[in-house]
């Protein structure tokens, strides 16, 4: 009879699942010429347009300006009274890898065991039915790179656009960076290690940090030794992995955020020329001349936290930015936020806004910047002649909480829904209550 009973438990565990699976399913493909008009256009270069018009074809963006004509039969847009920006691009996640963090591991698939694993791909892991996803489209987010953690090169991220059945319909540039977690020179005592009376590690972290950097370097000299080679009479799967850092069809992410990580970094530019960016860099400010002369590029993974360390100011975060612009820095803002699941990247931006940055400038560090340093600025990251249809409207101002309402969002042309499970939560609990 239990038997039974756990059966038919399970089954109408199953019905009850399904039925409250939400039904946002990816847009279709839009053949056809999209205008959308009497807007105020940020293309995402510093450059705004008032009472502009944005004509696509085939999900292309053809012509951007005033007073353009409407073609017969065209899907017109009246953004009249509305801010039109670029979609905004998340530079390094854990989207669709990472569901519950802390609670079920089967939902968890962002990190590799081992030390070196640059030949672990992240978009083969990359979920398209995360519930995450459409409250990042919500808010105009509507690319993200998918990032792998773990170890000390962590393997290869790819940029994914945020509408999508499958990994193959997402990719939107595969395998465009390898990461690298550097070791740190600073030695941390784990708290409860001393109040349990556990074992406490002595060793000297400079030390423990040059023998691991030392371990890298022989790592990339080896796998350049073996690029170098015409023909191999064995295929190095971790070495083939890392040939695109040497041809320069890949980027070294370093994720560091001391000064002295980042010096090694750039001694990397300079041993293996390989493009380098930073990715955390809290005490880049301190040495934005030498990473803009060894054309180093910054990505600030959090900007709504404490200082680095107690001797920085205690809006250090907040101005970091507008000195990385000062000094000529190519540098783009993230959001790493685990409980808000990244959806504030735009309120990151509108803070850096507040400590120097102009608008526009802020609006380019999660659009224009990221594309650059992701190497897809040809086909997003500003509204365009050439570049794809990824465009979202605004009620109002998208940095600013009170007034970034979004009405619309495109991908690629295909207007995209903006319904979410959050959303559908809203609308469910509406009605039951009779407020709807």
């Amino acid at each position: 009879m239990k038997k039974y009973f756990i059966i038919i438990y399970s089954l109408l565990f199953v019905a009850v699942s399904a039925i409250a699976q939400d039904d946002v399913y990816p847009a279709k493909d839009f053949k056809g010429v999209l205008i959308i008009t009497n807007a105020t256009i940020h293309v995402g270069n510093g450059q705004v347009i008032e009472n502009g018009t944005i004509k696509v074809e085939n999900g292309k963006i053809i012509q951007v300006g005033q007073n353009i004509s409407a073609d017969n039969g065209a899907k017109v847009v009246d953004a009249k009274g509305k801010q039109v920006y670029p979609g905004l691009i998340l530079p390094v996640t854990d989207l669709g890898l990472k569901e519950i963090a802390n609670g079920v591991r089967g939902s968890n698939d962002y990190s590799e065991l081992g030390d070196f694993n640059p030949s672990v791909r992240s978009i083969v892991a990359y979920n398209t039915d995360s519930k995450i996803i459409g409250t990042l489209r919500a808010n105009g987010i509507l690319l993200a790179s998918v990032t792998p953690q773990g170890g000390t090169i962590s393997g290869s991220s790819s940029v994914v656009q945020l509408d999508a059945w499958n990994y193959e319909d997402a990719a939107y540039k595969m395998d465009g960076a390898i990461h690298l977690n550097m070791p740190t020179f600073i030695s941390r005592p784990n708290r409860f290690a001393i109040f349990f009376g556990l074992p406490v590690d002595h060793t000297d972290p400079t030390q423990k940090a040059l023998e691991k950097i030392d371990e890298i370097k022989s790592f990339f000299r080896e796998a350049q030794a073996y690029y170098n080679e015409a023909s191999h009479k064995e295929t190095n799967l971790k070495f083939e992995a890392v040939k695109g850092l040497f041809s320069k069809k890949q980027k070294l992410f370093v994720h560091c955020d001391q000064v002295k990580q980042m010096l090694v970094a750039i001694d990397f530019v300079k041993e293996f020329g390989f493009d380098v960016v930073i990715v955390g860099g809290s005490e880049s400010f301190q040495i934005a001349p030498l990473l803009k002369q060894n054309n180093i590029a910054v990505i600030l993974q959090q900007e709504h936290e404490l200082p680095a360390t107690e001797d920085d100011d205690v809006d250090q975060p907040y101005k970091t930015p507008f000195q990385l612009q000062q000094a000529g820095v190519l540098f783009a803002l993230n959001d790493e936020h685990d409980e808000s699941r990244y959806r504030n990247l735009m309120f990151n931006a509108g803070t850096a806004a507040a400590y120097g940055l102009t608008k526009e400038q802020a609006l380019q560090a999660i659009t224009l910047n990221s594309a650059k340093i992701l190497g897809i600025d040809d086909r997003t990251g500003s509204i365009e002649v050439g570049k794809d249809a990824n465009i979202v409207i605004s009620d109002g101002d998208i940095l600013d909480m009170r007034t970034s309402i979004i009405t619309n969002a495109f991908i690629q042309g295909r207007e995209v829904s903006l319904e979410n499970k959050q959303t559908q939560l809203y609308q469910r609990y509406m009605y039951k209550y009779g407020l709807k």
